[in-house]
C-alpha cells in the first residue's frame, strides 16, 4: 500500500507540471501585445537649430583716427543716430571753423563791399554820360572846346569799365553765385569729414562684439563694432529632406533651449528653403519667434517641435506593432480566438511612436508586438500600456517624424 501511495506520488510530481507544459504548449507563447484604443494623436517635426536675428551689422569708420571715448559695450541696446565712439578731430574741426570763417566773410564783408562798389560804379557812371551829354551841347554851342568833349567821353568809358568790372564783382558773390556756392561746399566737405570722426549706429539693435578701446587707432575698413539688427527672431533649424512632405508654412512650435531647457516659447514655420542641402541632406527652416523672451541671445542651441498634424481622437497602433509597412499601408498580427491573425491597415497620420489606422482594425482589439510570431500562431496576449509623449531628436544628428497619442 505504502509502495502504491509512493508511485501515485511520483506519478502526480511527473504528470502534473507535464501537463501544466503541454498546455501552455498548447495555448502558445507570451508575447508583448496593445490594445488598440481612439486617442489624441499629434505628429511633430523635432529638430534642433540656433536662435537668429534677421541680420547682423558690421560698423567701421570711413577715415583713419585715434580714439578719445568709447559709449558703448557688449549687450547694450542701441537706436539709430546714437554715438558709439567719438574719433580725435582737431585737423578737421580747424577745416570746418576756417571754411565757416570763410563764408561768413563773404556774407557780412565781401558781398556788402561788392554791392557798394556797384552802386557807385553805376552812379559815376551816370554822372559821366551827363556830363559827356552836355559837354556834346557846349561844343556844338561853341561854348566848349573839342577837347573837353573829348575828355568827357573819355570819362564815361572809364566809368562804364567800372560798371562792368563791380557787375563781375557782384555776380561772383551775390546770393547763389560762385564764390557763395564754392564756400559752402567746403563747409559741407569740412562738416562731413568732422561727422565721420563721430562714429554712429545706423540701425536699432543690440552689441554682440566690440574690437576696440579709448587710444586705439583706427584705419577706414576696420569693423569696429558689430550688431545684432533688430526685427523678429528667428530660428534656423536644418531639418532631414524626408520631413519635407509632413511641412507647410505656418505650423507651430515649442521650443526649448540648451541653457534654459525649463522655459518653452511659442514660434511660428515662416520660410521653407527652395533647395535641398546636398552634403547633408537637410533642409533648412525658419521659425518667426513673435514674442521673444528677454532671455533668449543670439546663437543660443535650440529644440524646436514642430506641430505637423494633430487629430481630436484617433485610433492609435504602436509603430512597433507594424509590419510590411509601404506608405500608408501595412500589415498588422490582431489576437483572435487566440490565435494570431494578419490584417491589413490604412494608415493616416504616421510617426516614429505611434500611427492613426483609417481603416482595418476597431477600438479594443488586441495587436501584436512580437517580431517571433506568426499568423496563425497559437499566442498569449501580455498587454502593454499604449506609448505616450513625443519623441526627441537623438543626439541632435537626423531629424524625424515623432507622432505620438498624448
Amino acid at each position: 500500500m505504502r509502495r502504491r501511495l509512493l508511485w501515485f506520488i511520483l506519478a502526480v510530481i511527473v504528470l502534473v507540471p507535464a501537463g501544466i507544459w503541454l498546455l501552455d504548449w498548447w495555448r502558445g507563447p507570451l508575447v508583448a501585445a496593445y490594445r488598440v484604443e481612439r486617442r489624441p494623436l499629434v505628429q511633430d517635426v523635432v529638430a534642433t537649430g540656433r536662435i537668429i536675428t534677421p541680420s547682423r551689422v558690421n560698423i567701421a569708420s570711413e577715415i583713419t583716427g585715434v580714439v578719445i571715448k568709447r559709449l558703448v559695450d557688449r549687450g547694450e541696446r542701441v537706436q539709430p543716430g546714437q554715438v558709439l565712439l567719438e574719433l580725435r578731430s582737431d585737423q578737421s574741426r580747424a577745416q570746418r571753423a576756417q571754411a565757416q570763417a570763410a563764408l561768413q566773410q563773404l556774407l557780412t564783408q565781401t558781398r556788402p563791399q561788392a554791392q557798394a562798389a556797384l552802386v557807385n560804379a553805376e552812379s559815376t557812371l551816370k554822372l559821366a554820360r551827363s556830363e559827356e551829354t552836355r559837354a556834346r551841347v557846349q561844343v556844338q554851342q561853341g561854348a566848349l572846346s573839342q577837347q573837353a568833349l573829348e575828355q568827357a567821353e573819355q570819362a564815361r568809358a572809364a566809368a562804364a569799365a567800372q560798371v562792368r568790372s563791380a557787375r563781375a564783382g557782384w555776380d561772383a558773390v551775390r546770393p547763389g553765385g560762385a564764390a557763395e556756392s564754392q564756400l559752402r561746399a567746403a563747409l559741407t566737405a569740412a562738416e562731413a569729414v568732422q561727422a565721420r570722426s563721430v562714429i554712429r549706429s545706423e540701425v536699432a539693435g543690440q552689441v554682440l562684439t566690440r574690437s576696440v578701446e579709448a587710444g586705439d587707432t583706427i584705419t577706414p575698413g576696420q569693423v569696429l563694432f558689430t550688431l545684432a539688427r533688430t526685427g523678429s527672431t528667428q530660428v534656423a533649424l536644418p531639418v532631414d529632406e524626408q520631413n519635407l512632405e509632413h511641412l507647410a508654412l505656418g505650423q507651430t512650435a515649442k521650443c526649448l533651449t540648451d541653457a534654459y531647457p525649463n522655459r518653452s516659447f511659442g514660434a511660428r514655420l515662416s520660410f521653407i528653403a527652395p533647395a535641398v542641402d546636398t552634403t547633408s541632406g537637410t533642409i533648412e527652416l525658419r521659425l518667426t519667434v513673435p514674442l521673444p523672451p528677454d532671455w533668449l541671445r543670439q546663437d543660443m542651441t535650440t529644440s524646436c517641435d514642430i506641430t505637423t498634424g494633430q487629430r481630436a481622437e484617433a485610433l492609435v497602433v504602436p509603430n512597433d506593432a507594424l509590419r510590411a509597412q509601404s506608405g500608408e499601408h501595412a500589415q498588422v498580427l490582431v489576437l483572435r480566438a487566440g490565435h494570431a491573425r494578419a490584417q491589413a491597415v490604412t494608415l493616416g497620420l504616421q510617426g516614429l511612436v505611434a500611427s492613426e489606422v483609417l481603416s482595418g482594425l476597431q477600438a479594443r482589439e488586441v495587436v501584436i508586438d512580437d517580431p517571433h510570431a506568426q499568423p496563425g500562431q497559437r499566442v498569449r496576449a501580455v498587454l502593454q500600456g499604449l506609448p505616450v509623449g513625443g519623441v526627441g531628436n537623438a543626439g541632435g544628428g537626423r531629424n524625424e517624424v515623432a507622432g505620438a497619442p498624448r
